[in-house]
């Protein structure tokens, strides 16, 4: 007896996951055309200058953690506090230890502790001092200006001389600045602006500030 023919194998239908996927894969790689064209397009390499601002919180947070990634390149970093007085922060005793950090705090509190404008204005000036001398050093890598928006926004120091700085400075040099209230004349001057929104803060339900997360 002759052996029945074969059936023909019938082709599976697309299921619901297999166009899921394949509507993913489509829209993946038209992002990544996107995506590989302006990598491409991006051919310049210098030194470039970050502000963060705004109301929320994590300004200094995330300058301290662009600091340890410009370490972990092996870059030499110098850090100027101007404002901040206090010197049990986590960051401090964390940085301070690195051989390629110099540390330098230029204030001596928030300006409703100190009540003396002049006491500020003379703090911030010895701390642009310090932050001059990095600015204009080639062997600095990245220089950090914690809440020189601060100093910035009550006048202590001129705007005109820190922008001189800042376009002075080294080519191959990074800067990062924090602060609330950054003037438009450094947001224009930067290459990147953040803008830090507050949403809640556990301050506001009576948390006190906790050691490795405030300071």
């Amino acid at each position: 007896m002759a052996d029945a023919p074969e059936r023909a194998l019938a082709t599976p239908a697309p299921t619901q996951t297999d166009a899921t996927e394949a509507r993913h894969q489509a829209r993946m790689a038209r992002k990544k055309a996107v995506i590989d064209q302006k990598i491409a397009a991006a051919k310049t390499e210098r030194g470039v200058v970050l502000v963060h601002t705004g109301p929320g919180k994590g300004k200094s947070t995330a300058a301290f953690g662009l600091l340890a990634r410009a370490l972990g390149h092996g870059l030499r970093a110098v850090v100027v506090q101007f404002v901040k007085g206090r010197s049990d922060t986590g960051e401090e005793a964390f940085f301070r230890r690195q051989a390629n950090v110099t540390w330098v705090v230029s204030g001596e509190g928030f300006t409703w502790e100190t009540q003396s404008r002049a006491r500020d204005v003379a703090a911030a000036e010895a701390g642009w001092r310090a932050a001059e001398t990095a600015l204009a050093d080639p062997t600095v890598g990245l220089v950090v200006l914690d809440e020189l928006n601060i100093v910035l926004k009550y006048r202590y120091l001129p705007l005109e001389r820190v922008l001189t700085a800042l376009a002075n400075r080294p080519a191959m040099q990074h800067v990062v600045i924090t602060g609330r209230g950054a003037p438009p004349e450094l947001l224009a001057a930067a290459d990147t602006v953040t803008e830090m929104r507050l949403v809640k803060h556990a301050f506001q339900a009576g948390v006190a500030a906790m050691p490795g997360v405030e300071f």
